[in-house]
């Protein structure tokens, strides 16, 4: 398959993307070709200075790039020559199968929206994380930052999403979906929960299993956690914090580093109609190079076919 990166994304690109692509060389096929969108001479002046190659990849010369802090719509649109717009061209023309990148996140959003199609039925794409559970398998949180303030029907959609891609990607039978909540009684929470209990309870596209709270998150209580993406963005810079201390105060062991962001490298942007990773801006070449075999077994989950699949199953 076709992969795109974008060279110039992240808080410490281009070295770190430089470097995490030629890791991840090393685990991907003959038949896997990585395309590098960003400024030519300095991606073939990185990978000189690392004695590696450069026709070993196809580059793409994209001469701009958006920041991290630049307003995405305005970003996406006004600046058609950067590594993000560049990507999402071929990515819609079919050059590539999958595009991902650290860079501006909403920059990504909305190229996901602008440029490819939703799938029927799902009104806004959305982001999760992979979090360990206690008991060593995986706890599957979504939205955590693309929707600070969704509709009732959109966190029913997220269960749908979560659930999918927990069952595809990582193989998790029949997912157990919560929604995070203050208490575990239906009428608890504020109108948001309650509206989307009440649309959640009775699910024929999921396996719900009521409320969860937050100290349920790392144990075994569900696979799959719905919330907002205010909620969401927040439990997951405190756990981001939370691994940071713990690993300074020697309190380390093998539940600790499975916290560490870099063992997953990235998210899919879900419910859209093409495959779209999106990684974290501080990402090393560790956490590029599993960004990039994400997108792989994302791509080949053909997950954007099963959502599809399961939405039409019950409507």
């Amino acid at each position: 398959m076709n992969i795109g990166l974008d060279i110039m994304g992240g808080d410490f690109a281009p070295d770190a993307t430089i470097d995490g692509v030629i890791l991840a060389l090393q685990s991907l096929s003959s038949s896997d070709r990585i395309f590098l969108f960003g400024d030519e001479e300095v991606i073939k002046s990185k990978l000189k200075e690392r004695n590696f190659e450069s026709n070993q990849f196809t580059i793409v010369h994209a001469p701009d790039m958006i920041g991290m802090s630049e307003q995405p719509i305005k970003a996406f649109t006004q600046k058609p020559h950067s590594s993000i717009s560049i990507g999402f061209h071929f990515l819609k023309e079919g050059k590539i199968d999958a595009f991902s990148s650290a860079g501006n996140s909403g920059a990504m959003v909305v190229g996901s929206m602008y440029s490819m199609e939703m799938i029927e039925g799902i009104t806004r794409p959305c982001t999760a994380v992979v979090l360990p559970k206690e008991n060593g398998g995986s706890t599957f949180l979504l939205d955590i930052g693309t929707n600070p303030d969704p509709k009732p029907e959109m966190m029913y959609q997220f269960g749908i999403l979560g659930s999918v891609y927990a069952r595809y990607v990582y193989n998790v039978e029949n997912p157990r979906v919560g929604l995070l909540n203050i208490g575990a009684e239906a009428e608890k929470g504020n109108l948001l929960t309650q509206a989307s209990y009440k649309l959640m309870k009775d699910s024929q596209h999921f396996n719900f299993v009521g409320n969860v709270e937050g100290r349920d998150i790392l144990l075994d209580t569900a696979d799959v956690v719905v919330c907002d993406g205010f909620t969401g963005n927040v439990v997951l810079k405190q756990l981001e914090s939370m691994y940071h201390l713990l690993k300074k105060r020697g309190l380390y062991d093998d539940f600790v580093e499975r916290m560490n962001y870099e063992n997953f490298g990235g998210t899919p942007i879900l419910g859209i109609k093409s495959t779209v990773m999106v990684g974290h801006g501080i990402s090393n070449d560790t956490a590029i190079k599993n960004m990039i075999l994400l997108t792989k077994n994302v791509h080949e989950a053909k997950l954007s076919l099963k959502i599809q699949g399961e939405l039409q199953k019950h409507s």
